[in-house]
């Protein structure tokens, strides 16, 4: 398990960046290192405001000791920005447990099978894609074989992708 320094509510103004692929999604770079401010240098879980749109996302590595963090279309369009205009960021360690709810017919097939543990085990980001490709199946058929292919793979320790 990963230790974070909590650096307290950064605040800052900054420009909205955007990669060079045409679809790119917008993103904002953290000004300064985030391993001094948090203390490591991988996946860090914060919770952000962009012009007071709440965002819950991570902090990804950039390259060149840089860090990230995406800002989605949604908030984009609330905002009524895009790559080029600055953008108010206020970002915070979130430090409350990121949790993945499952409807309920799903959670008992997983506790009967003895997966909800190791699944409960997983980081959230695993957790997530499990529910959805479970959630996204259109036919009760499609989605029964899913959550049997799931509890599967969750009991032998193996991710969705």
């Amino acid at each position: 398990m990963v230790t974070y320094r909590d650096p307290g509510l950064l605040e800052f103004d900054t420009a909205l960046e955007r990669g060079d692929a045409g679809n790119s999604q917008s993103y904002i770079l953290l000004p300064g290192k985030a391993e001094e401010l948090f203390g490591t240098s991988g996946r860090i879980p914060v919770v952000a405001t962009f012009d007071d749109v709440h965002y819950r996302g991570s902090l990804v590595t950039y390259g060149g000791g840089q860090h990230l963090i995406l800002v989605l279309r949604s908030i984009c369009e609330l905002i009524g920005k895009e790559a080029g205009d600055s953008v108010h960021v206020t970002l915070a360690l979130d430090t409350e447990p990121r949790v993945v709810e499952l409807e309920p017919d799903v959670q008992k097939a997983f506790k009967t099978a003895k997966a909800l543990d190791p699944f409960r085990a997983m980081n959230f980001s695993y957790q997530r894609e499990y529910a959805l490709w479970i959630e996204e199946a259109k036919r009760p058929e499609t989605r029964t074989r899913r959550i049997q292919q799931a509890i599967e793979r969750v009991n032998a320790g193996r991710r969705l992708r």
